[in-house]
């Protein structure tokens, strides 16, 4: 007579799902089912993404995992009611998870195990793959390792786009007594959520390719740098980390091999400049988050002055997969220079907001009218901003604009971390480019001129323009000001805050006439 096996429930547990009542629908179930004598596990994953449709339970059936979406724990005795431990019909319904079109028509590389399992389970980690990339890894010379990277074709995730094996190459070869990994992991643009995600959803993912990366260049110490605003991700990473340890995978003696590899987890001081790696290496020495000159750069003297890299998470992530599958496989995917996939965060005024993984080459247009299903509002889109708080405003003769560094970079854009923020008609542009002045203003670290004093009289400048203040010769000075900005700043605070500003200017100049924007606001 064989055993009864448990019908298994996975409810994420991901701060997006928790943010919309994902704990009381898991207490729910598992209450639910109690009250029915069900034999019913509940497991926490990670989201898929779908962040329109969280929380997102899946139940493992006959059919395959089936979903549904925006459940409440109100919800709960209706799905037992309808059979959903059978993958039954119900009005929240979106079918066999797989076959959701949001998640089918994606390719999933690096969030490819994000929500299967519960994130903190190393054995469901090795059963779906993991630890190849580190496997294969050890049986390569670490500069065949760097290689592999340099071949694939990775460029930095986290907004630069600057090639990661380059950056691996430069550390490798440079003298130091000790040599650091460091990942940046202060995800602080607007509309973007990747980051945490996997963090949350994947850490070990994370963890395997910080220690592929200390074995190519010959570090043997990693700090994982997470914003203070992440508290589940810490929490989840700091555990997984231990659990590492706990199997061998980090300490003396890296999975059985000569390599020693020690990881450690800081969170960052919530500043946004601490986003830029040299502020973020001040941060990490304990120092206050201001940005240094360079040279050197950090490859070359970084953390406590010796040779570091400093990553972003999606980087460090995308290295397992290369390592396993080889150098070609991720560079198949993509066009031009930018190859691999890019997880793309689509959010603001929009129907279907959440993760797309998708190879670079897609457009602008195809992933907030296809993906996102349009505005939310129902009111004609108007404007999308692309890469965070620093990114341009592209009107809609800008939607067929491939997501690709070149592309973007030909007309005036940032493609950044992969953020898209969409608003309908309603959004004042005018405003729009104060708040991206304000932004800087407060978030500058005050080192340089350009940033800490033009971002202040920017908003100045663009107050008089909104209020009809000698229209003309005050546009003409915050070009001026744009322009001294963008080639005199540090670092791409103050060189980038123009973007949004003069995207605003040349594409929406009628929100910054004020006759113009007296009538729209009639209407």
């Amino acid at each position: 007579m064989s055993a009864k096996i448990s019908t298994k429930v996975y409810v994420p547990r991901d701060a997006a799902a928790l943010s919309v009542g994902a704990e009381d629908v898991a207490l729910a179930i598992i209450g639910e089912a109690r009250r029915r004598n069900l034999d019913v596990t509940v497991v926490r994953n990670g989201s898929r993404g779908l962040l329109w449709a969280e929380p997102l339970v899946e139940v493992e059936s006959r059919l395959g995992r089936t979903a549904y979406g925006r459940v409440t724990a109100a919800d709960v005795p209706g799905l037992f009611d309808g059979a959903f431990l059978e993958g039954g019909h119900h009005r929240l319904s979106l079918g066999v998870t797989e076959e959701i079109p949001y998640l089918k028509r994606q390719e999933r590389l690096t969030f490819a195990r994000c929500g299967l399992t519960d994130p903190l389970s190393i054995e469901d980690y090795r059963g779906l793959g993991g630890f190849r990339g580190l496997e294969r890894a050890l049986t390569l010379a670490p500069e065949s390792i760097v290689e592999d990277v340099v071949d694939s074709g990775l460029r930095g995730r986290g907004g630069a786009g600057f090639p990661t094996g380059l950056k691996w190459r430069t550390v490798r070869t440079a003298l130091g007594s000790q040599k650091y990994v460091v990942c940046n992991a202060d995800e602080g643009d607007s509309g973007t959520f990747a980051d945490r995600l996997l963090m949350e959803g994947d850490p070990f993912l994370l963890i395997e390719g910080m220690i592929i990366a200390g074995i190519a260049v010959g570090a043997t110490s990693g700090y994982i740098y997470v914003r203070s605003e992440y508290p589940h991700a810490f929490r989840t990473l700091k555990q997984a980390i231990a659990i590492a340890y706990k199997n061998g995978y980090l300490g003396a003696g890296v999975a059985g091999s000569q390599y020693a590899f020690d990881l450690d987890i800081r969170l960052g001081a919530g500043a946004y400049i601490c986003g830029e790696e040299t502020a973020l290496l001040e941060s990490l020495e304990g120092k206050r988050g201001i940005i240094r000159y360079r040279p050197p750069l950090p490859a070359i003297q970084g953390l406590f002055g010796q040779p570091t890299i400093v990553n972003n998470v999606l980087s460090l992530a995308a290295v397992p997969l290369i390592l396993e599958k080889g150098a070609s496989f991720y560079r198949d995917f993509g066009m031009g220079r930018s190859r691999g996939t890019l997880p793309i965060q689509l959010a603001g005024n929009v129907k279907r907001g959440g993760l797309i993984e998708k190879a670079f080459g897609i457009t602008l247009g195809e992933i907030i009218d296809e993906f996102g299903g349009g505005t939310a509002s129902g009111r004609p889109f108007r404007a999308a901003q692309v890469g965070g708080p620093l990114g341009a405003y592209f009107p809609r003769e800008f939607l067929d604009t491939p997501l690709d560094y070149e592309s973007f970079t030909a007309r005036k854009g940032l493609l950044g971390h992969g953020g898209i923020v969409v608003f309908d008609d309603s959004v004042d542009l005018a405003r729009q480019a104060r708040f991206a002045m304000e932004f800087c203003a407060i978030e500058s670290c005050g080192k340089c001129t350009p940033c800490r004093i033009g971002s202040t009289r920017g908003v100045e400048i663009i107050d008089r323009v909104i209020a009809g203040q000698d229209r003309d010769r005050n546009l003409e000075l915050l070009d001026d000001l744009c322009e001294l900005m963008q080639e005199a700043s540090l670092c791409a605070l103050g060189g980038l805050t123009p973007y949004p500003v003069l995207s605003a200017l040349k594409h929406f100049p009628e929100d910054f006439d004020r006759p113009a924007r007296t009538l729209r606001a009639a209407e």
